[in-house]
């Protein structure tokens, strides 16, 4: 990376050339490109740019490639790894590269940029959780652009100009950067004669050195100088600078150093549940306004973030279960639950005053009553809202926040209104409404429509919590604390996003995940996938709009479900559970591709394999009740009646015998005995391609593989490794670096990503490619080896923590398992005495500390909340 100097005495030229030069190591087949903004270097089409060659020097592999440009040249540009077509296999992360040649080459003069690719860990303290809130207060140096180099001085026989530059953002106010070396010019290794810096914006040092030929080659490091005369050097080994020595005239070398190489900064933080963070101040529930106090404490106590579960509006139902966070009504609107309403207005009547008072003596209870506080906040807000509609709403910050969010505001406040209408939130169910049209929705918010106020009340709240949202988020920002959002995975079926854009999703799938940790026999969440091809075309702008509007708010945001990104486990909409599911997009078993492995019987793998003793063993002597009801014989087997041949089917014919008292058991039970019967097959044929399969999740605990012959057990275990553990990874790398770029770039916000389950061989690779941070859960290690995670072996680029919101509290975990308790003790803790049967302080206190001090860049512990 290189940007222009202040020079004299330039003197006219025609051209002059431009070598780059980085080192990289590349794998068989791939090549590296340079590409920028003008088109000598391919005006950003790839395909255009300029191809690097390679050479071994010493233990690196040199890429290097040398054009003539005119003077004063200047453009942006970026490295790529590229195939033998110039495909992009990869690029580098961070800022673009900048570049303007000095007045001072003339004809014939090579300039030579030496630059380190920039990782995705480069680009980290680049995101807003860094520089607009941990290093803040570091980046208010002046701009001191590096002085003239005059021109007598850099012609002198054999001298070379160097330009030093490196990335330092965690500068101190009072401390200089310098560079040190075996060069009297860099002060033969003392700092006090060493080359000082000069800070040139968005954390760059740099400066020029004339450098005899003579002193070559060079070594040196960078330092860090304060005002009290210590200094810190940089870690790792020393930098050497070589010039080739057959050369007779003045070189130019823009060196681009990276990274000042320093411990990494570590910090910790806190993970909540918005609902949670009461005060005096609130009405039944935590409100955005209480993460002032929040913040404050976490000042207090040394913590820099502050971590927050999904806070969007999920009132699908508008009843109780609409409480779970991450089934999202809209992913733009915020949720009403959360509002304060003693802010609305400065001038509350007295009776809405007293109002307030009894509300919050009424709901301060332990546990949040959802119903009863969404049901009086919305009461209250409505009398406000006709006192002083017309204030508000006319009003510029208003019109602002309105221009600003109409695009999903407008859909948002008619489909609340719809909603109420209709008396349900699925949209099938709305008559002329159903299919959602520009004109129909310039109808529904109308001036001249009977129910504007309605409409408009709907924008009301939407105002007032983004104020107080923003309110809470600018404290916390000046009180140097990120605050960290969640983007959930899925959309609720029912929901504003699915009525607006049905397109972008499958509404005839449902998302979950395979069985692991959390559910051994996998989740059904009940969102719709997503149609990422369709989503593709405008580059993902529904995701780019989502980041934008987070952005607003958070400074770093977690990913929920990274893993869906590569793919998701999809399974039919008339699923309940989560075991029958394939991956999409994935590489299925082709019937050809079967066949040739002699598996010819299609039926038998992908039907319910339901023998007699099957129902005998399952149902007891009432097994020939429920073969009546449910099933019909086919061949030497059971066969499920049409009317109950999914898990939705089975769930309502088992709830109408129950209600007519014909069941020998219980409802549940019935229910997921035959479950496990509709569950029992070793193939999922693909409902839109029938010569596609799928291999049924731990298809060798059914017994329909069980009775088949010792070949077709033999090929099909092969082919249920080879689809779940090899064929999908170059298809899932390619999936994730197509959607996650375009959530990283809308946005400033620090990603971190939720990567937990059964992770692809490619998904840690390809989040460290692309900077994402990763997460690591001590009893949920990613590591199939290890029954608990090591904090001290975790790598920096994680977030450690004991335990998370999907699982039960440190305290808990401890004391729900004896035998686990003694494995942890003896593996983790190295001791072979009685661990004691209650989480008392000082094992606490122990497995914080191992967090605290692992080398992860996060350290998050989560609050338990009611």
């Amino acid at each position: 990376m290189a940007s222009q100097g202040l020079f004299s005495a330039a003197k006219s030229m025609k051209s002059v050339k431009l070598k780059f030069r980085i080192p990289y190591y590349t794998e068989w087949g791939q090549s590296l490109l340079v590409c920028g903004s003008e088109p000598t270097l391919g005006s950003w089409n790839v395909k255009k740019g300029l191809l690097l060659s390679p050479v071994h020097q010493d233990d690196q592999l040199i890429w290097t490639a040398t054009i003539s440009v005119p003077c004063q040249f200047s453009c942006g540009y970026r490295y790529y790894v590229v195939d033998d077509a110039k495909n992009v296999l990869r690029w580098e992360m961070g800022n673009e590269r900048r570049l303007s040649i000095p007045h001072l080459l003339s004809e014939g003069h090579t300039l030579e940029l030496r630059d380190l690719w920039q990782t995705g860990a480069d680009a980290l303290l680049f995101r807003s959780a860094f520089k607009d809130v941990i290093f803040c207060k570091n980046s208010t140096f002046n701009i001191d652009r590096p002085e003239a180099i005059l021109h007598d001085e850099l012609v002198q026989q054999g001298s070379i100009l160097v330009l030093f530059k490196i990335c330092c953002p965690n500068v101190q106010e009072g401390t200089s950067v310098y560079v040190i070396g075996s060069s009297t010019k860099l002060g033969n290794w003392k700092v006090q004669d060493g080359l000082k810096l000069h800070y040139t914006g968005k954390y760059i040092w740099e400066a020029y050195c004339v450098i005899p030929r003579g002193d070559f080659p060079i070594r040196y490091k960078y330092c860090k100088c304060g005002k009290n005369g210590c200094f810190s050097l940089e870690v790792g080994s020393t930098r050497e600078l070589s010039v080739n020595s057959s050369k007779s005239q003045s070189q130019y070398i823009f060196l681009s150093d990276g990274m000042l190489r320093e411990m990494p900064w570590r910090g910790c933080g806190v993970a909540v549940a918005m609902f949670s963070v009461r005060s005096e101040d609130d009405i039944g529930v935590g409100e955005f306004l209480d993460l002032k106090l929040l913040v404050d404490w976490a000042v207090e106590s040394g913590f820099h973030l502050v971590q927050l579960l999904p806070i969007n509006d999920t009132s699908v139902h508008r009843m109780w279960w609409d409480s779970y966070p991450y089934s999202s009504l809209s992913v733009f609107a915020l949720h009403p639950l959360y509002l304060r309403v003693q802010a609305l207005s400065k001038n509350l009547p007295e009776d809405v005053k007293s109002e307030i008072r009894n509300a919050k003596e009424r709901l301060d209870g332990k546990d949040v009553d959802y119903e009863a506080t969404m049901a009086t906040k919305l009461s209250i807000a409505k009398k406000v809202f006709m006192q002083e509609k017309d204030l508000i709403l006319n009003s510029s910050s208003f019109h602002k926040f309105f221009s600003e969010n109409e695009d999903w505001l407008k859909p948002y406040a008619a489909f609340c209104f719809l909603r109420d209408f209709f008396e349900t939130s699925d949209h099938s169910q709305w008559g002329c409404f159903s299919n959602y049209s520009k004109d129909k929705l310039e109808k529904l918010v109308s001036k001249d429509a009977l129910h504007y106020d309605t409409i408009c009340f709907h924008y009301y709240i939407q105002f007032h919590l983004h104020l107080q949202l923003s309110e809470a988020a600018e404290y916390a920002r000046a009180k140097g604390v990120v605050l960290k959002g969640d983007l959930p995975i899925g959309v609720d079926r029912n929901s504003v996003d699915t009525w607006v854009y049905p397109t972008l999703f499958r509404m005839n799938t449902s998302t979950g995940a395979p069985p692991d940790y959390f559910a051994k026999n996998g989740q059904n969440w009940g969102f719709p996938t997503y149609n990422w091809e369709e989503m593709s075309k405008d580059n993902y702008g529904w995701w780019r709009a989502r980041l934008t509007q987070m952005g607003k708010y958070f400074t770093a945001y977690r990913i929920d479900h990274i893993l869906g990104f590569f793919r998701i486990w999809e399974l039919p909409d008339n699923a309940m559970t989560g075991l029958i599911g394939k991956f999409r997009p994935s590489i299925p078993l082709s019937q050809e591709e079967l066949e040739r492995e002699g598996i010819w019987d299609f039926d038998r793998l992908t039907r319910p394999y339901v023998r007699k003793e099957f129902l005998q063993e399952n149902f007891g002597d009432s097994w020939i009740l429920i073969a009546a009801n449910f099933f019909k014989e086919y061949l030497d087997r059971y066969e499920f009646k049409e009317e109950c041949n999914t898990e939705k089917k089975i769930a309502a014919k088992v709830h109408s015998c129950a209600e007519k008292s014909l069941l020998p058991e219980s409802e549940d039970k019935i229910r997921c005995d035959l479950f496990d019967l509709l569950k029992n097959i070793v193939l999922i044929r693909d409902l839109e391609h029938d010569k596609s399969f799928y291999p049924r999740f731990n298809l060798e605990d059914t017994s329909s593989f069980r009775d088949l012959d010792d070949h077709s057990k033999n090929v099909l275990k092969r082919l249920y490794y080879d689809y779940y553990f090899h064929r999908q990874d170059k298809l899932w790398r390619q999936n994730a670096l197509k959607t996650l770029p375009a959530l990283l770039n809308s946005s400033d916000m620090l990603a971190c990503g939720e990567d937990l389950g059964l992770i692809p061989a490619c998904v840690h690779p390809v989040m460290q490619e692309l900077g994402l941070i990763g997460l690591r859960i001590q009893r949920m290690p990613s590591e199939p080896d290890l029954e608990f995670g090591i904090p001290s072996q975790y790598s920096y680029m994680t977030v450690c923590a004991p335990s998370c919101h999907d699982c039960s509290t440190l305290r808990a975990w401890w004391e729900e398992d004896e035998e686990r308790r003694h494995r942890f003790s003896k593996s983790v803790i190295g001791s072979d005495d009685l661990p004691p049967s209650q989480c008392v302080p000082e094992l606490a206190h122990l497995i914080i500390r191992q967090h605290i001090e692992s080398p992860s860049m996060w350290a998050i512990f989560p609050l338990q909340w009611v």
